[in-house]
């Protein structure tokens, strides 16, 4: 049976590339999105390692075989290293043999020992197989308590006929909401002529834009999600009939209405919009809402540096998609019989020296910077794709907002390496559209010259616009190099770190290695930065 697992651990995300072998890639896979630090493994403990044992036969559970209901107080008194249980959306397991295999370390699994480590598990391992990973170790579902229904809602279910009625041209969900919710829940109805069909979102949010909004239409499956701020609101459905390829997208940010619209291949009335996939019509948190893929056409390959490439990626005509500046994507590939996704920062395809107005968002296309290890299994997979070959990308994710940029006066940017990725947009939108920022500061970590990304464009920038400055640092320079040199630390940072004047509201971004981004906010905070000045990509 093929072996289908996203990558194990969010924390080993840097290791993951400087890997000779799969079982030893396995074993170390990717960073975290939120800063931790990596634990060396035992040998014999690789992702490998476990696969051979979850294969063997054991009783991982200790249970015989057995699954069991576990109530609350059972859960709590599986709250130690040699018996450890763990609550995740609803399922519990044993994760105790998995102790010494997992890459972020015994500790990280005891902060949720013996409890529901939903939350905790949605911060770092979102999109981890879990249910691939931890199979032979489920012990059974949690115990439901019963709720006494309240009053209202048990005399507004008793008036709902129990025949099944169509609303919207599709049938309902089973589910009755109190009238607060339903208030603050997005809706939709749909339209049509002899050639088009519209579907209207009601959003309830008067800044709604472009960035919130992703369809995906291919094959008669229509699915369109608004974001709204940590929510998620779907309308899927599988289309009554066949449409064209090409979908259009508008937008009333005043009101907050969106409207899909579709062209019908023949000009024939439509009964009802379709059929509801599962996730139609919710309202649910982004993070309960499981990662959406499209396949996307690479249509080129640039060298940026000895090492990294900008790739070239076109999105389906069905698709509607514009990553917001701060966020991310996830690739996804089949290595070896293995299912990997890895996270990667979409770029611009060169960074514009006119900075009269706001460059246009190109719904066409994406650029992704991504540096090729030579012993990188992914990297090397992906330089491997001819022009023309599809890779599977997932919608945006991430917790950045520009409006942390909009209410400061200087925005200072720390790099390491490929962590210069979500500047790129960053630096865009800080220099085209925020007129109330004095200065925009890139200090740029990099081992050699020759790894500094976009550096004549980057010195031309500084050039042109007398609000940014860029400090180029290099680890390992060359005997030539008359610039600063030295890696991530206070004393550098309190050379470079400045505000532009005493009581300035300043937002510092950082991404980079994790041991980068760990040791600079600390850094940050040492030399008097608060939390809240301080943004970290760690995805």
């Amino acid at each position: 049976m093929q072996l289908m697992l996203y990558v194990l651990d969010l924390h080993l995300w840097r290791g993951f590339e400087n890997i000779c072998c799969l079982e030893t890639l396995l074993g170390k896979q990717t960073r975290s999105k939120v800063a931790l630090s990596n634990v060396p493994l035992k040998p014999g403990r690789s992702l490998m390692d476990w696969i051979r044992l979850t294969k063997s036969g054991k009783d991982l559970t200790g249970l015989k075989g057995r699954l069991i209901e576990v109530t609350e107080d059972e859960l709590s008194k599986h709250n130690k290293k040699e018996d450890c249980w763990i609550c995740i959306r609803g399922f519990v397991y044993n994760v105790t043999p998995y102790m010494e295999y997992h890459p972020g370390g015994e500790d990280e699994l005891m902060k949720a020992a013996g409890t529901d480590g939903t939350d905790l598990f949605d911060q770092v391992h979102r999109w981890v197989n879990y249910e691939s990973m931890l199979k032979e170790c489920l012990v059974g579902r949690m115990a439901v308590k019963p709720i006494a229904a309240p009053k209202v809602l048990a005399e507004i279910s008793s008036t709902v006929s129990e025949d099944k009625k169509q609303l919207n041209g599709v049938l309902p969900e089973k589910k009755v909401l109190a009238s607060s919710s339903k208030d603050l829940s997005p809706s939709y109805d749909w339209f049509q002529t002899d050639s088009l069909i519209k579907i209207v979102i009601y959003t309830k949010q008067k800044d709604m834009n472009a960035e919130l909004v992703i369809v995906d239409c291919q094959d008669k499956q229509l699915r369109g999600e608004i974001i709204m701020d940590d929510h998620s609101y779907l309308v899927e459905v599988d289309l009554d009939h066949a449409v064209s390829e090409d979908v259009a997208v508008n937008i009333a940010e005043k009101v907050g209405k969106v409207e899909i619209i579709l062209n019908k291949k023949d000009n024939i009335h439509w009964k009802m919009l379709g059929q509801p996939r599962e996730g139609h019509n919710t309202f649910i948190k982004r993070t309960d809402r499981g990662l959406f893929f499209r396949k996307c056409k690479l249509v080129s390959k640039t060298e940026v540096t000895h090492d990294t490439k900008l790739f070239c990626l076109m999105l389906p005509k069905g698709t509607h998609l514009c990553v917001p500046t701060g966020q991310h994507v996830y690739l996804k590939q089949i290595i070896a019989g293995t299912e990997v996704v890895k996270p990667y920062t979409p770029v611009l395809p060169f960074l514009p020296l006119d900075f009269q107005e706001p460059p246009r968002h190109d719904s066409v296309h994406m650029y992704l910077m991504i540096k090729i290890y030579s012993h990188g299994l992914f990297t090397q997979a992906l330089d491997y794709l001819q022009i023309g070959d599809y890779i599977s990308v997932s919608n945006p994710e991430g917790n950045f907002k520009k409006s942390q940029v909009q209410t400061s006066e200087d925005l200072l940017l720390l790099a390491g390496g490929t962590g210069f990725t979500p500047m790129v947009k960053l630096l865009n939108f800080a220099l085209t559209e925020v007129s109330c920022l004095r200065t925009v500061k890139l200090i740029f970590f990099n081992k050699t010259e020759d790894d500094i990304l976009w550096r004549s464009q980057l010195e031309q920038l500084a050039l042109k616009d007398e609000r940014f400055e860029v400090q180029f640092i290099l680890s390992q320079p060359s005997k030539d190099w008359v610039g600063k040199q030295g890696k991530i630390s206070s004393c550098l940072l309190s050379e470079f770190v400045k505000r532009s004047r005493r009581d300035s509201k300043v937002l510092i971004c950082i991404c980079g290695p994790a041991p980068f981004t760990e040791q600079g906010v600390q850094y940050l905070k040492d030399l008097g930065y608060s939390q809240e000045e301080i943004h970290a990509f760690t995805a």
